[in-house]
């Protein structure tokens, strides 16, 4: 598996993983509609290329595809993490979760979770500050405002974004 930085070409291809992998994955713990509102299928291309080139974000490549991806921001403020629904449990968050803790020399890094990335976090150390419902499309879905604390500042490495 390959750890690299993320290019505006792999856009596309993060939408449609995002796409299936709630559909697919999270689909255990959130009903239909709450899916339907959270993964529409219809994501703005050029606004997410945006988002994911002012964040750092890398992405796990697996034999030629796309097997997942994540960004965080200089806050420490981890926003997405998904992996494709064909390679689950075979250490990709953890390899994309290992990148985007040290990209930044933060005392803490933060993250909404979902109920299905609930334990995946609380495994790596967060823990739950709160239980929060947010509403999409009028529709409430369940996540976790998570934190951990990190390593003293002077021992996390620093990558250029």
């Amino acid at each position: 598996m390959i750890i690299r930085r993320y290019r505006p070409s792999d856009c596309g291809h993060m939408a449609e993983l995002f796409y299936q992998t709630v559909h697919s994955v999270n689909a255990k713990d959130y009903t239909k509609e709450q899916l339907g509102v959270w993964a529409t299928g219809q994501v703005d291309l050029d606004e997410w290329d945006r988002s994911f080139s002012a964040h750092y974000t890398v992405v796990a490549v697996r034999e030629g595809v796309l097997a997942g991806f994540g960004d965080i921001d200089g806050t420490g403020y981890l926003d997405r993490l998904y992996v494709h629904k064909d390679y689950q449990r075979q250490g990709v968050a953890t390899a994309i979760c290992d990148s985007l803790e040290q990209a930044f020399p933060v005392r803490e890094v933060t993250s909404h979770a979902s109920i299905t990335a609930r334990p995946f976090f609380e495994s790596r150390g967060y823990r739950v500050i709160k239980e929060q419902q947010v509403a999409r499309g009028g529709i409430l879905l369940t996540n976790y405002v998570m934190e951990k604390q990190m390593l003293p500042s002077a021992e996390c490495a620093v990558h250029s974004v």
